[in-house]
């Protein structure tokens, strides 16, 4: 499957700071760029702690980031970057803090909005610095060059993707995950399984991406129930981080397939948290697909620490046990999902062909449907 002929490009951050302890490197390497004016993008959870991050000069903060970014909450926070003119932008929170950062970053003064950019490589440039901080553990977006927000008027996800959305820095420490609680650790633990499962039975599957994918499903095998267990495991939370920064790295070249595709309609239409679909979600399509990546949905089980089946009930049960050990709900009907929604979110889930175009087997609208009705 893995094709060692197809081109690839990995882009990172210019530089990458990972360990306990190290969140006061962000206020370090703005303060010897001269940087004296910032704007810090986080959600409520967050904005208490900006101090952490040991920032020089003026500070604004835009504390209203929304665990579901929607294009108003873009605009209130690209009106205060219009007032602010940072030098430099931090995303500081989870994956949605870290998106709005990017697009922050990139659109004041350039005359293009929200809609101008959502593709790849449209955005015209960047005039400040961008640094991203992350407190969860499951979405990487600090390694990558894109960002999602949903627009209102139609219920799906803008994907913006570009190279100038990529950070002068990332500073990935584990410690800031310490506090965060139970449920969203398992959720957003799913959702680094997610990225590293679907990139690695990708048909764009890459060697180079690969062996980051592959790891950051051991590290969540090895790591996810010790960091849900206790929360103060301190190196539960580094391996968790680790797996969610290489989950980062396989967005970009790779990117994920139909199960994050059959998850977004949860967030968009009924506001379930993207993590929490993505492993409701996961079973369904890890299964679906295993026909179709035999060897390599062996060694995804292998990796968890769960046996490796063949038959696409054994794997929907084993990974559904997985996921459900972790304490998260499973069921989409106690998530607040009416069974009468379910054909409209399975054609807004078809429509997603960037990443349906990725799965290793062809996926119709009937049969997500079949997954919706088996995760009710």
């Amino acid at each position: 499957m893995t094709d060692l002929l197809r081109p690839i490009e990995i882009d990172r951050p210019q530089r990458i700071a990972f360990g306990a302890g190290l969140v006061g490197e962000v206020g370090r390497w703005a303060a010897g760029r001269g940087i004296t004016r910032s704007l810090v993008v986080t959600g409520a959870s967050n904005a208490a702690r900006v101090g952490l991050l040991g920032l020089p000069g003026e500070v604004s903060v835009f504390g209203e980031a929304k665990p579901e970014p929607d294009i108003p909450n873009l605009h209130r926070a690209l009106a205060m970057a219009e007032r602010v003119r940072p030098e430099l932008v931090v995303g500081f929170g989870g994956g949605s803090a870290m998106d709005l950062a990017k697009l922050v970053a990139v659109l004041p003064g350039s005359g293009q909005s929200i809609h101008d950019v959502v593709g790849p490589e449209r955005v015209a440039g960047r005039r400040c610095a961008l640094v991203q901080v992350p407190t969860t553990s499951g979405t990487g977006s600090e390694a990558g060059t894109r960002a999602l927000v949903t627009d209102p008027a139609t219920q799906n996800k803008l994907a913006v993707q570009s190279r100038h959305m990529l950070a002068d820095l990332a500073v990935v420490d584990p410690d800031l995950t310490l506090t965060v609680p139970r449920d969203v650790t398992g959720a957003t633990g799913v959702d680094a399984l997610a990225h590293c499962a679907e990139a690695f039975t990708n048909r764009k599957a890459n060697p180079l991406i690969d062996l980051y994918a592959l790891e950051g499903i051991r590290l969540v095998g090895r790591f996810l129930a010790r960091a849900v267990r206790d929360g103060g495991d301190r190196e539960a939370r580094a391996g968790l981080a680790l797996a969610s920064l290489y989950g980062g790295f396989c967005l970009g070249p790779v990117n994920t397939t139909a199960g994050h595709a059959v998850a977004y309609p949860l967030g968009t239409r009924h506001h379930v948290a993207h993590g929490l679909a993505c492993a409701v979600i996961f079973p369904h399509t890890l299964a679906f697909n295993a026909p179709a990546v035999q060897e390599r949905t062996a060694l995804i089980l292998q990796a968890l620490g769960l046996p490796a089946h063949r038959s696409e009930a054994d794997i929907l049960q084993a990974a559904h046990g997985f996921c459900a050990g972790l304490g998260l709900e499973m069921r989409l009907s106690r998530l607040g999902v009416p069974e009468d929604d379910l054909p409209m979110m399975a054609e807004d889930a078809h429509a997603i062909r960037r990443l349906l175009d990725n799965n290793p087997r062809d996926i119709s609208r009937e049969q997500i449907l079949a997954i919706y009705r088996a995760a009710l």
